[in-house]
This record gives structure tokens, C-alpha cells and sequence, in this order.
């Protein structure tokens, strides 16, 4: 899995490199710990209507929203899913 540099910025990463993250981060977890697509697309909608939205993180809680909303434990810091 690719390392994520905890002193990079967001802009310091190609858009390949955001998406290895993600899709590799994924792949990472065991599959019982995943909600179904759909679920995770509900919810994904949810977070592009928020304003907490930025470049694929969570300006309320700093995570990856896919990642989040993918994890059966995740939740929104908001309560919207």
C-alpha cells in the first residue's frame, strides 16, 4: 500500500497517487469491514453535497470520504449518514 506522507499536502500529490491512496487503502481492509456499493455510494452523495467536501477529504474530520464511507463502523461527524 502506498505510505501516506502525514507532512504532504494534498496538492503535493498527482492525481494517480490520490487515487492509489484511496484504491489501495481499500484493498487493504478485509471485505467483512466494507459496506455494499451501494451504501457506499449513498453515502458518498451525501458528503458531495456538503460543504466539508474538499479534494476527497473531510474538512470536519480530516478523512478520505471514500475510505469512511466504505467502513461499516464510519460515520459522518455530522450525523447525515
Amino acid at each position: 500500500m502506498t505510505k501516506i506522507c502525514t507532512r504532504c499536502l494534498l496538492k503535493d500529490f498527482s492525481k494517480e497517487q490520490f487515487e492509489a491512496i484511496v484504491i489501495n487503502g481499500l484493498a487493504s481492509l478485509p471485505k467483512e469491514d466494507l459496506v455494499d456499493n451501494a451504501e457506499s455510494n449513498r453515502r458518498l452523495d451525501v458528503c458531495k453535497d456538503c460543504g466539508k467536501l474538499n479534494q476527497g477529504t473531510c474538512l470536519a474530520c480530516g478523512c478520505f470520504i471514500e475510505i469512511r464511507a466504505s467502513l461499516k463502523k464510519g460515520t459522518c461527524p455530522y450525523s447525515k449518514w
